[in-house]
């Protein structure tokens, strides 16, 4: 027995297997009895109507059949009861029933009766509307200020607000951008509807602006309203509020103010009658219905809200004044007055549970029993507690989660060819004259439970393609393998930005946990490149350091050898698919390394490839301490170009598609024209639209080329970007011997999207990360940490200031930054690197000289490659002599 449970003065359960939702009570004195005594109307999805007029019941027994005034079958579902001054020529009230295709308005009455069964009621057909669209909810008032009568709004489901002055229909108007309906109610105060559309945010119509619309033959905006004959419907204010609506309610206290109070899934708002918010509620569980009323206070207002936890709790504003217990979850609430007990409450279940009650509390009649005393043993206590400790110790060394089968119920490995396919699987490719190979990958899977529908993707970099890339697999039986096998080649003629492969497993366990697997796989350099002749001249250059002696390019490369000339191991020359050529150079002398090329992107893959053959080299001869390094100048110049390019075809993109959607909407306008004119039964002269109808096409057509001419260099554009980015991440991690957790960090920044799009680019979701790094862990003051950052991205009107912020991260790198998650971390970095590095500057004014300072340190840098590259470039001279 609950303490605060809600006292019951009368309830009832209606029908069988019927259903119920918050439209289908209301209260009111329905016969118009005139003794301030209301009635409780109920209606239900099965077409019943029911009229009660309740009366106090003792504990247990039940309702009496006089209390059930009328019960009639309307042989259509009841969507929603409402009461009010619905015929014309009275005043009287009158019951308005909804259905989903009808609107009726009944007249109730009762005749006294003679013998003891009571008085007779009975419902009259005023009127009715037959409705052309599926009706949702339905609102009443004195819209546009009348007065002494009720106007009736019906929303249908496809968003049409269709209003009635009573026998006769006024007109129809569509709420513009409608989605789904939402709750829907009449403000008197401001002669305004108010609803909550689909996209989560409350919105206010004036009545005015609806009967002056243009006329809603159909939802679609029409081209009159386009051309400005006709007047739009214009929302008068909006609030987005986040969230879907329940239900929404108002309420006026004083004649000069109301309050529009808002029930969502997770908050309660109040609002003002302008739509600014009042105050708001943060609900604790979820909400199944609501009724805000005035209070006895002065200016204050209570709600009773109902949530799915079978509680029914009263605010005061924001204050939980009672909360107590209902015997079923309500999905509708009202107050009235029932047998001059002011202040009822009534709720209704989705199931047909009617409940009558008032509020209060019962004493608790429990009495503890009394507790045998007895000595305790505090020798076994202490056994039983060392007893309990183990058990807990051994359990926390085995961990909260089973060790056991962790991948053990499905092993995933990847085997790629070593040689090419004997025939080429290429297919639509464009690369010229250049035979395109292909090679095999095998992906092989074992299980050890039964798993059903395991899902393999498998993922590569563009301009790679997969001759397959989806797969599933049912393994209906344990120890079962698997395998599939399918081709990779080069389709486009640049070059990608990995040759890593991703393999990704998909699968659900025996106990219904879902899993993921994912294995990734290298491909072949020679996929993508040929050998070739070295070039003396490259436009672009870097030179890579190390801690060993040279090793021979012929040992490293030896797929590459064949086209070298005269026994030179210290060079090697690649042409990529298609694209440019990459020169590779051995020092004789020093233990350096040199990459160089026409274009900058093109240098990375050969870069990566050299360092990482460099550290299997010398694993295999059990070298432990080869490092690599690099002390030349960043060339941020070369990647800025690379970025104001990227950029600029996304600007292209932008306008292309404005333009493209312009010369659509003027397509389809001379479409309409020319339509008109051909069903008007007097032909007229067409005027010459049917010549600036296929002018009009024919730019269309072209504006289509050139976009996808657009996207498609866009989507080059972004691959040699992430090429270049990953260059430059390379160089910075080996400039300052990053450890691989700063340049995860690195990555995480530089290289967030896998695809570029219009509506989320590269440049701002990098100029977000940077400038996160940068008032974080890279901080040079704690004003800085305390600077927000924008929480919605968009593109840039340029790329400076990316360019800005770029340029500073690896000032600040190289002053002795120090790349770091964790929060102890993020503290101003004061410490200095070796070689009379100054201090990060303290104000803000000498911010602005960040982009010299580096420009000078980057300079430096320069010249210490030009004077340290000169035994590499006297051998390449000595080869092509």
């Amino acid at each position: 027995m609950s303490l605060f449970k809600a006292r019951d003065w009368w309830s009832t359960v209606l029908g069988e297997k019927e259903e119920f939702d918050q439209g289908c009570l209301c209260l009111a004195d329905v016969d118009n009895s005139g003794n301030g005594q209301d009635k409780i109307i109920v209606g239900s999805f099965m077409g019943y109507l029911r009229i009660f007029n309740p009366h106090p019941m003792k504990m247990g027994d039940s309702a009496q059949p006089e209390d059930l005034l009328l019960e009639v079958h309307l042989r259509e579902p009841i969507l929603q009861v409402e009461v009010g001054k619905f015929v014309s020529g009275t005043e009287m009230l009158h019951l308005a029933v909804l259905h989903s295709r009808k609107l009726c308005v009944y007249a109730v009455s009762g005749t006294l009766g003679n013998v003891e069964h009571g008085n007779q009621y009975q419902v009259t057909l005023m009127y009715e509307h037959h409705l052309q669209r599926t009706a949702c909810s339905m609102t009443y008032g004195p819209f546009g200020g009348v007065k002494g009568r009720d106007l009736i709004c019906i929303q249908s489901v496809d968003g049409m607000l269709m209003v009635f002055e009573q026998e006769s229909f006024a007109f129809g108007r569509f709420l513009p951008g409608s989605l789904l309906p939402g709750p829907l109610v009449y403000s008197p105060r401001t002669d305004s509807f108010i609803t909550v559309s689909s996209c989560r945010q409350v919105e206010s119509y004036k009545y005015q602006v609806l009967a002056f619309a243009t006329d809603a033959d159909k939802k679609q905006e029409t081209e009159q309203q386009k051309l400005g004959s006709g007047k739009r419907l214009i929302v008068d204010w909006t609030l987005n509020i986040g969230e879907q609506a329940l239900d929404i309610c108002i309420v006026s206290f004083s004649p000069s103010a109301s309050s529009l109070f808002v029930l969502g899934e997770r908050n309660l708002f109040c609002l003002k009658d302008n739509g600014q918010i009042r105050f708001m509620k943060k609900l604790d569980c979820s909400p199944s219905c609501f009724l805000p009323y005035c209070s006895v206070s002065e200016g204050t207002i209570n709600t009773l809200i109902g949530n799915h936890s079978s509680m029914l709790q009263i605010y005061q504003d924001v204050t939980l004044k009672w909360a107590t217990q209902l015997p079923h979850v309500p999905v509708a609430v009202r107050v009235g007055s029932l047998h001059d007990l002011k202040g009822v409450v009534v709720t209704l279940s989705d199931e047909g549970h009617l409940q009558c009650s008032y509020l209060g509390t019962d004493p608790s009649l429990f009495q503890a029993p009394i507790i045998e005393s007895r000595e305790l043993n505090y020798d076994e206590l202490d056994v039983e507690m060392k007893e309990l400790q183990k058990i807990i110790k051994d359990f926390k060394s085995q961990g909260v989660w089973p060790t056991t089968e962790r991948e053990d119920d499905l092993e995933v490995s990847v085997t790629v060819s070593p040689n090419f396919d004997s025939v080429s699987q290429a297919i639509d490719v464009e690369l010229g004259t250049d035979l395109v190979p292909s090679i095999t990958v095998k992906v092989t899977l074992q299980n050890r439970v039964v798993l059903q529908k395991a899902k393999l993707s498998v993922y590569v970099q563009p301009p790679l393609v997969l001759t397959c890339d989806q797969f599933t697999f049912e393994f209906m039986e344990p120890e079962m393998t698997s395998t599939v096998a399918f081709s990779v080649y080069l389709r486009r003629s640049y070059t990608p930005s990995e040759l890593e492969g991703n393999a990704i497993v998909s699968y659900t366990r025996p106990t219904g946990i879902p899993r993921v697997i994912q294995c990734k796989f290298r491909l072949p350099l020679k996929l993508v490149c040929l050998p070739d002749q070295p070039s003396k001249t490259a436009s672009h250059k870097l030179t890579i350091d190390t801690n060993k002696s040279p090793v021979s390019l012929l040992s490293l490369f030896p797929g590459f050898a064949n086209q070298s000339e005269d026994d030179q191991v210290n060079v090697l020359g690649f042409r990529f698919l298609g694209g440019s050529r990459v020169t590779l150079l051995a020092s004789k002398t020093s233990q350096r390394y040199r990459i160089q090329s026409e274009e900058f992107e093109d240098l990375w893959l050969i870069t990566s490839e050299l360092i990482l053959r460099l550290k299997e080299h010398f694993e295999k001869q059990g070298t432990k301490d080869f490092a690599c390094s690099f002390s030349g100048s960043l060339p941020l110049q070369e990647y800025f170009e690379l970025i104001d390019h990227h950029f600029e075809l996304r600007i292209n993109g932008e306008k292309l598609e404005e333009l493209l959607s312009e010369r659509a909407v003027q397509f389809r306008a001379i479409q309409r024209r020319l339509l008109t004119r051909f069903k008007d039964k007097t032909p007229a002269p067409l005027q010459h639209l049917d010549t600036l109808l296929d002018g009009t096409y024919k730019q269309v057509i072209a504006l289509a080329d050139t976009v996808e001419e657009n996207q498609d260099n866009l989507l080059q554009s972004f691959a040699r970007l992430k090429s270049a980015t990953h260059l430059v991440i390379l160089l910075i991690g080996l400039w300052q011997k990053l450890s691989a957790e700063q340049i995860a960090i690195l990555e995480a920044a530089f290289l967030p999207l896998q695809e570029d799009t219009q509506e989320l680019g590269w440049e701002e979701t990098v100029d977000a990360a940077i400038a996160h790094l940068l008032k974080t862990c890279l901080s040079k003051s704690s004003k800085e940490q305390a600077l927000n950052l924008s929480s919605q991205l968009s593109m840039p009107k340029d790329t400076s200031r990316l360019k800005k912020r770029i340029t500073l991260l690896c000032d600040r790198l190289a002053k002795g930054g120090r790349l770091c998650l964790s929060t102890d971390a993020a503290a101003p970095q004061t410490m200095v690197m070796p070689g009379g590095c100054t201090p990060i500057p303290e104000s803000d004014q000498e911010e602005k000289s960040v982009e010299q300072d580096s420009t000078e340190l980057f300079t430096n840098h320069r010249l210490l490659l030009e004077e340290t590259a000169r035994p590499e470039v006297s051998a390449l001279q000595g080869v092509s002599e």
